[in-house]
């Protein structure tokens, strides 16, 4: 006969095991009923949680910050200041190269459109497309550099580690084309962004929802052409054997995701023999849509390629395409005279020549295209190193208020929405805060911000964390 003692002592219900289950439930990290079996991953085609417009997204990510006032937010008021003093307080980023004289902008604007849009001269191909976008002078998120400003951008959050915008319209979508990949990043050849692979990364959902990289010159894709001693039948019967054995080895090892992905990226790989080769080939598109991206023009022909490329991918259903510019492109702490219309020349027209031809295709309805970076500039100058020659200043960094410009899937056309003070300094109308964008991102893609979730150690993870986040209603159609 056992005593009640020793029952307690030796089952699994003694008092240790009591004051663990206690201390796990009081933190939150008991198992739910939906987390007890493997939890499964794929790409396949899912509903959204409401209506959305929203199918596909392009974003062209301009990193290291376009100069608002110069480009998109004309300051009459700067244009008396410059050369006097600001009159008010500055946050600068780089004290060492700081000053507080104010610098116009020496470019001219002009209205266009039904809208009247103002639009900077650097820009003569955006200025044909404003009917069709939104253009936000309001942005802000307030993290003065450019990694956590991007970070904000991408994730939601200042710090790395977490899914970008693209994992989670992946994982909460999928993708309506299981040959491609359904997130690809197209990065410049000048160079990687800032933070890299962060700029696509799944961070903690599964790998399946991390972006592919398709390379800036060919072969944009490895190895896609498989080897002569396994092309046709002999291929076909490789990859059938390897698939067998690869289900028998997940089988073995239920609930693991990381696996699960491997496998699904494998099968995915030789599917993309064939479909990535015919996507990516734009000899097969007319001379009037090669002309109308730039791609006969030496000084657009790279970026316009990439937006070629992408409209070719979301049209044959790929969810979220990212395009990024060269290694702080635009982050035009002097020799602004000449780097920035530089900058401008070569993205403008393929990213106008983008909206014309999703529109022209029908496409436009159900495709957001965005194009910004993750700052503006100051209205003062910068590295003035004490010379009255100006030929070699610029401007610092200013993450409190700057524009972009999003269209398509759901946004108004020929709006403007926002604004900053009378220096382009501060957002003070209608400020739209990174999370905010996100919540109206997803918003169009008909996901809800708050069942958009990962469970990951025991606690519900998401885009949107901020609670003040909100809509931006005044901005949809």
């Amino acid at each position: 006969m056992l005593s009640r003692r020793s029952i307690l002592h030796r089952s699994a219900y003694g008092i240790g095991g009591i004051a663990l289950a206690t201390l796990l439930r009081d933190q939150n990290l008991l198992a739910s009923p939906e987390q007890i079996g493997p939890r499964h991953f794929d790409l396949k085609p899912k509903m959204p949680h409401g209506f959305g417009q929203a199918k596909a997204m392009i974003s062209m990510f301009m990193q290291g910050g376009p100069s608002h006032m110069d480009l998109f937010d004309p300051k009459p008021e700067l244009t008396k200041y410059d050369g006097k003093d600001f009159p008010g307080e500055v946050k600068y980023d780089d004290a060492a190269g700081a000053s507080r004289e104010c610098m116009g902008s020496p470019w001219k604007f002009k209205q266009y459109g039904q809208s009247g849009m103002d639009v900077s001269e650097l820009l003569p191909h955006f200025s044909n497309i404003v009917d069709d976008v939104t253009l936000i002078r309001s942005m802000h998120t307030g993290v003065n550099n450019h990694g956590q400003s991007i970070y904000a951008l991408l994730n939601g959050q200042v710090t790395g580690g977490r899914p970008t915008l693209g994992s989670w319209l992946t994982y909460g979508l999928g993708s309506e084309n299981q040959d491609l990949p359904a997130y690809v990043a197209l990065t410049d050849p000048r160079g990687l962004p800032v933070l890299g692979v962060d700029n696509w990364s799944n961070g903690w959902l599964p790998s399946l929802y991390q972006g592919t990289v398709i390379r800036p010159k060919e072969p944009r894709i490895p190895n896609l052409d498989a080897p002569l001693s396994l092309k046709g039948d002999a291929q076909a019967r490789y990859l059938n054997f390897v698939q067998r054995r690869n289900k028998e080895h997940l089988e073995a090892r239920p609930g693991e995701a990381d696996l699960e992905a491997r496998i699904q990226s494998f099968e995915l790989a030789a599917r993309m023999q064939t479909a990535a080769k015919e996507a990516l080939d734009i000899d097969q598109e007319s001379a009037a849509t090669k002309k109308l991206y730039g791609i006969d023009n030496p000084a657009a022909a790279e970026f316009g390629t990439r937006c070629l490329i992408a409209r070719r991918l979301v049209e044959r259903g790929v969810r979220c395409v990212s395009l990024f510019t060269g290694n702080q492109t635009w982050d035009n702490h002097q020799n602004i005279r000449t780097a920035l219309p530089a900058a401008c020349t070569y993205v403008d027209q393929g990213a106008a020549a983008l909206v014309v031809d999703l529109k022209q295709r029908g496409l436009l309805d159900t495709t957001i295209v965005h194009w910004g970076g993750e700052m503006g500039r100051l209205p003062v100058i910068q590295n003035r190193s004490g010379s009255k020659d100006r030929s070699t200043v610029g401007r610092d960094h200013n993450t409190y208020g700057f524009s972009m410009w999003v269209a398509g899937g759901g946004f108004k056309s020929g709006h403007i929405h926002g604004a900053t003070d009378d220096f382009g300094h501060h957002a003070v109308k209608d400020v739209v805060n990174h999370y905010d964008y996100h919540a109206t991102l997803l918003h169009l893609f008909g996901l809800d911000t708050k069942k958009l979730s990962y469970k990951r150690n025991g606690t519900e993870q998401v885009l949107v964390e901020n609670p003040q986040a909100r809509v931006v209603s005044e901005i949809l159609a």
